[in-house]
């Protein structure tokens, strides 16, 4: 059985939608499984962090564990402890593209995921790091702004990124746990192409049959568009869009080389979001 945490998150359920499709036993874990709506040949399950051990409790022989920092948080390490001791042989987990050599590893989401990743290498199972760079459905931020009207307002119109698909973050995150070969890999994944944050939004407003506007606004302006972003996290989240103007970003060919599929453009992302932007 494969235990994915974060099951409801864009990575999780892309995950889970691929591994039932697959006919794979998965134990999808979620803080809320009544409104999960995840497909029927998953398991359910609450994840209680109050109780790592009861995760993996009936799971029919736990062998693979998807890990999802963002919903393990602080309770990380009895998570993991809890996986060996049910049997868990090998975990994938989701870290991010901005551990890499020669990055500033005073960085708030540097250190936090460096730390985990430790973590995971001490815990006694193998592993398989994920560290994808930015992802597509940060786009999600200008939404509010698109369903009201045709300018969107934000920093750093020429911020350059390679932006990747949640599925193709899911795609090779299934290789990884279901095929030989991944134990000690680090993954970094991108998109296949550089987009600018204005060309994003264009490429939006082609997806929703509109022409929007982009208009950049000082950096100072900008704590409004992340509001679920911590106030410690802000300052560095601005700098790293700013220090991304104009210089090309990391591409990778992860995707393709993993799972055989060349990774989604920018512009399919929107044309598979659009109902998110017009809702």
């Amino acid at each position: 059985m494969i235990v994915v945490t974060g099951a409801t998150g864009n990575v999780g359920r892309a995950l889970v939608d691929r591994l039932t499709a697959e006919g794979r036993p998965v134990r999808a874990l979620t803080r809320d499984p009544g409104r999960a709506e995840l497909p029927a040949g998953a398991e359910v399950a609450r994840l209680d962090l109050s109780r790592p051990a009861a995760l993996f409790d009936g799971a029919s022989k736990p062998s693979r564990l998807f890990l999802h920092v963002q919903a393990t948080g602080d309770r990380t390490e009895a998570v993991l402890d809890a996986a060996r001791t049910a049997g868990v042989q090998h975990v994938v987990m989701l870290s991010s593209g901005i551990i890499k050599e020669g990055a500033d590893e005073t960085h708030p989401i540097h250190a936090w995921h460096a730390g985990i990743e430790k973590l995971v290498r001490n815990s006694g199972l193998t592993w398989t790091f994920l560290r994808p760079n930015a992802f597509s459905v940060n786009a999600f931020q200008w939404a509010p702004q698109i369903r009201a009207g045709d300018t969107v307002r934000g920093p750093f119109e020429g911020a350059l990124s390679a932006p990747v698909h949640e599925h193709d973050i899911a795609a090779v995150a299934a290789h990884a746990l279901l095929d030989d070969g991944h134990a000690g890999a680090v993954h970094r994944i991108t998109g296949p192409e550089a987009v600018t944050t204005g060309e994003q939004i264009a490429a939006i407003g082609r997806a929703v049959g509109r022409d929007l506007r982009f208009v950049e606004i000082p950096p100072h302006e900008a704590g409004k568009l992340f509001p679920h972003v911590p106030p410690e996290m802000l300052q560095p989240l601005l700098k790293s869009f700013e220090a991304s103007v104009g210089v090309p970003p990391e591409i990778t060919t992860t995707v393709e080389t993993v799972t055989g599929i060349p990774a989604r453009t920018f512009a399919t992302w929107a044309e598979d979001h659009r109902d998110d932007f017009t809702a």
